[in-house]
């Protein structure tokens, strides 16, 4: 039986969810809709399962037909649906045009390291921590690449090809800006993307088989599941074909017997076996679980890639946003600004809850207009890693805009209205007067309250005829304009400290303010 349209078919499914999954990620024009969105990342697994427990919303149940279609045909999730799986399987065709690996073979399971990965990962997630989720979840890893390098890849390749067209009169692209990042937000995709060359190009599924929770938890389900590969022992004749093509090391040509938990239903085996020794059908054969131990030096690399991810991130910012502007102060400021509370974004309701739900996906960070959402480092806490935070060094959070509460796929940052927004105080502005240039070189300023749109900054009048800033908590939303604009450094004489749990700001009195864009400030 011919089985070579069953692996296109899975080829093509794989490639339709990897392109448009990556869309999400580097759609840097504003074209996705919220259920665009949605429906694209329905059958992420990671996230759908943590949405579901959040809402317990029925549009949010994709896992469980993932862990239906595992049951029925294997992990078609893992080699169709997952984006970091189908990214592995281009860098293991990459490896094997350019001889980097030509061929696999059977490779004894690591059953004790993965399922003590996944036990762990789902008791620190029980506990409260999402750690091990933000850096072993593939969804969640892929996004941290998509955002961290396709996605600027992509608008460099833009702005590119507009320089191009528009001189010749065709204005179909414009300029995008590439918005300032942090190094370690830089480093880590490319330390992803390295450790993925390493073990999919010479190991083939290594991460999925070895490393990823999401993996083994689904092959406790393949091991049962309805349809399954099976040898014909009567016409296999051991030449090796398809133990060399499995890239899931899986299949033992001695015993003819393959682990299902490891299979990630690839269906390669199949279109290469030319004795048709290898079915893929409903079989009710016990399956051999294949628990002959662990490889040590798997767990040496697990633990030395997990090292050297937290040794990059040790790095300061790329970018020091604070001197990026020239200073309007002369003595530099002495009074070193203090935060309580890191900023979590509109939507999120409380730190406790954006921390135990958000897996650092990066999708907010990818579709933030003004870049004012950056991965944390430890602004968190080390348990936090990476999740988003409102970086008000960067820029602010533009007063109208919802877009993270619309394509968050976690339930972390829950959807806002428009409305709901403009009083979501996620955060209180504090003045420092005895930063503020007026105060300290009786210079005129006034930068923080021109760009506070609630008029919780407004300027009141100071000794020669100069006005100095006052503020009012009770009506700021923290949106961190007020901090952006701030020209005085290395310490600002207003920050935002944030709150631990959102509040509702008063209306305020008088009109609001338009946002001024951030190259027009008074100085």
């Amino acid at each position: 039986m011919s089985y070579r349209w069953l692996k296109w078919s899975r080829v093509i499914f794989a490639l339709i969810f990897f392109l448009f999954t990556t869309l999400v990620f580097i759609d840097f024009r504003g074209m996705m809709t919220e259920e665009r969105i949605t429906r694209i990342l329905w059958l992420q697994f990671t996230p759908s399962i943590l949405k579901f427990f959040t809402l317990f919303s029925l549009g949010a149940v994709g896992f469980m037909l993932v862990l239906f279609i595992t049951v029925l045909f294997g992990r078609v999730y893992c080699s169709a649906i997952c984006p970091l799986g189908i990214l592995q399987d281009f860098i293991t065709r990459g490896g094997k045009l350019f001889g980097f690996r030509k061929r696999f073979k059977y490779r004894k399971p690591s059953t004790i390291l993965r399922n003590v990965i996944l036990v762990i990962t789902i008791l620190t997630v029980l506990t409260g921590s999402i750690l091990l989720v933000n850096i072993l979840d593939p969804y969640s890893l892929f996004g941290k690449f998509a955002n961290g390098l396709i996605r600027p890849a992509g608008i460099w390749i833009n702005n590119i090809l507009t320089s191009i067209l528009e001189p010749r009169g065709n204005y179909t692209l414009y300029h995008i800006d590439i918005l300032p990042v942090s190094l370690y937000a830089l480093l880590l995709p490319f330390l992803i993307i390295l450790t993925l060359i390493i073990m999919a190009g010479k190991y083939g599924r290594l991460y999925c088989n070895t490393v990823c929770p999401v993996g083994t938890l689904l092959g406790w389900f393949s091991r049962k599941s309805l349809f399954r590969i099976s040898y014909n022992e009567s016409k296999c004749t051991k030449c090796g074909k398809c133990s060399f093509a499995c890239k899931s090391e899986c299949m033992n040509i001695k015993d003819l017997t393959v682990d299902y938990s490891r299979c990630v239903a690839c269906l390669n085996c199949l279109t290469v076996c030319e004795d048709d020794a290898i079915d893929y059908r409903i079989t009710w054969r016990r399956p051999v679980p294949g628990t002959e131990g662990y490889d040590p030096g798997k767990r040496m690399f697990l633990a030395g890639s997990i090292g050297a991810l937290f040794t990059f991130t040790g790095i300061k910012g790329l970018y020091a946003s604070r001197g990026d502007r020239t200073p309007l102060n002369k003595k530099p400021t002495e009074i070193p600004e203090k935060k309580n509370y890191p900023v979590s974004p509109p939507g999120s309701l409380s730190l406790d809850h954006f921390n135990s739900l958000c897996t650092a996906c990066q999708l907010c960070v990818s579709q933030c207009p003004t870049g004012v959402l950056q991965p944390s480092l430890i602004q968190y806490g080390w348990s936090g890693f990476m999740q988003p935070f409102m970086d008000y060094d960067t820029n602010y959070c533009n007063f109208d805009c919802v877009r993270c509460s619309e394509v968050c796929p976690t339930g972390a940052i829950l959807s806002l209205t428009e409305e709901a927004k403009r009083v979501t105080q996620i955060g209180k502005v504090v003045l420092e007067i005895k930063n503020c240039v007026v105060y300290t070189e009786n210079t005129a300023c006034g930068s923080c309250s021109e760009h506070c749109p609630t008029q919780a900054v407004r300027m009141v009048p100071y000794k020669n005829n100069l006005t100095i800033p006052e503020v009012d908590d009770s009506i700021c939303v923290g949106c961190g304009a007020c901090e952006h604009a701030c020209p005085v450094r290395p310490f600002k004489a207003i920050y935002v400290d944030g709150n631990p749990i959102h509040e509702i700001a008063k209306e305020p009195s008088g009109e609001l303010l338009e946002y001024s864009e951030p190259d027009e400030f008074p100085f």
